[in-house]
């Protein structure tokens, strides 16, 4: 207990805050330990860096006490107790908590020592309290460009495909809680880019969000940000086709590519290659919608040499329908030949119309792409042709072709 005579003038003053500075730690940790459930919570080594930062905030008081124009090294003197370790185990909120407890405790034991005494309490608590926030705004704005800078590596990587051991941690690191399907996402970067409203609406829409600023070219990476067969979350059943409707105003003007859904984050070199190729060559479909997917931009794609498109629309289009029947190959390459007339293609085959509207039907069930439409058409037949070049040349290249054993 402190029951000394007050003293009179600041040179006294200054001395018997001096001799009561360490009752008045202890006084504070038993309070903290008492009224903040969060600090009694605490490891031991956590605990105590908390105290140390409570001393020193108690010693740096005498000293500015002493001498008031040193204000501008409170921050120094007070968190350099524990700086890393403050900032890693508690946050600002507990941290202006720990500040109101030690002024209330150090209020208490002056109560009749003068009321010049008091104000100065309470006018360092001030001071210590912008500094408490000007240390974790500061802390903040070097983990937001560390992030960015970080965001843009793991960005990179994905769309080059040079991912290594490093690259889960580094999503990681980043907040990522995707879980199942990624898809990427390529666009022009607006004038006035706002990255917080777009990470917003991605929030609302259940999806995570990797965001790359590339000069003119922005990429965004969407993953599932729930995980699969949660029942109440509808956006888990929500195509990243109308995902990207509502992220599409957070882009420039000019077109916006979708690359193909792929299973896992691990998968997304696959989309991203995907989507920067129709991203290329979008100005050459004259119609294209926006956003558009990138394997409706297969035959663009294929034109300008992208061998993961010629390799789609094989795999896709012409070995689905081989392996299926050989009626449906001859009647679509007809039919395409014939300039989409059914009955120039009914001549030709010597069938009935009706067959070729059948086998027609046959070839959308197989394959998805109707080539009644005219998009759809150059589609199937830019499959076609590419399906019969490779086909050939694959026979021409197989030695077991040419020499029997």
């Amino acid at each position: 207990m402190i029951s000394e005579k007050a003293p009179t003038g600041k040179a006294e003053t200054l001395v018997w805050l001096r001799r009561i500075s360490g009752d008045l730690a202890t006084a504070t940790i038993n309070r903290l330990e008492q009224t903040l459930p969060w600090y009694a919570e605490m490891p031991p080594a956590r605990r105590s860096a908390v105290g140390l930062v409570a001393q020193a905030g108690i010693t740096s008081f005498i000293h500015w006490y002493e001498d008031p124009n040193s204000t501008p090294w409170i921050a120094s003197d007070i968190f350099a107790a524990a700086p890393r370790e403050l900032l890693r185990s508690v946050s600002l909120t507990q941290t202006l908590q720990l500040i109101r407890v030690t002024v209330e405790v150090t209020e208490e034991k002056v109560t009749g020592r003068g009321e010049h005494l008091r104000e100065a309490i309470l006018l360092y608590s001030r001071e210590v309290a912008f500094a408490a926030a000007d240390v974790y705004a500061r802390a903040a704005e070097a983990r937001g460009l560390w992030d960015a800078r970080l965001e843009a590596l793991v960005v990179d990587s994905i769309l080059t495909g040079e991912t290594d051991e490093e690259l889960p941690s580094r999503i990681a690191a980043l907040g990522w809680h995707g879980h199942g399907e990624v898809a990427v996402l390529v666009g022009t970067t607006p004038p006035q880019f706002d990255v917080d409203q777009l990470r917003r609406t991605a929030r609302k829409l259940g999806v995570d969000v990797l965001i790359g600023v590339q000069g003119s070219r922005l990429v965004l990476v969407l993953g599932r940000a729930h995980a699969p067969g949660r029942a109440d979350e509808t956006a888990d059943q929500l195509p990243f086709v109308q995902i990207v409707q509502h992220l599409e105003p957070g882009f420039g003007s000019g077109h916006l590519v979708l690359g193909p859904t792929v299973p896992a984050l691990v998968d997304a070199g696959q989309s991203a290659r995907a989507a920067l190729a129709g991203f290329a060559v979008a100005r050459s479909w004259r119609h294209a919608p926006r956003p558009v997917e990138a394997d409706d931009l297969l035959p663009e794609r294929a034109l300008a040499g992208d061998p993961l498109a010629k390799q789609t629309l094989v795999e896709k289009v012409y070995r689905p329908l081989q392996a299926h029947s050989t009626d449906l190959v001859t009647t679509l390459w007809s039919y395409l030949d014939n300039g989409r007339s059914l009955e120039a293609t009914a001549r030709e085959l010597f069938v009935h119309p009706n067959t070729v509207r059948y086998r027609l039907k046959r070839v959308s069930e197989v394959i998805g792409w109707d080539a009644t439409g005219p998009r759809e058409a150059l589609i199937l037949q830019t499959a076609l042709i590419l399906g019969a070049i490779g086909t050939d040349a694959t026979r021409r290249r197989n030695p077991s072709a040419r020499r029997p054993r």
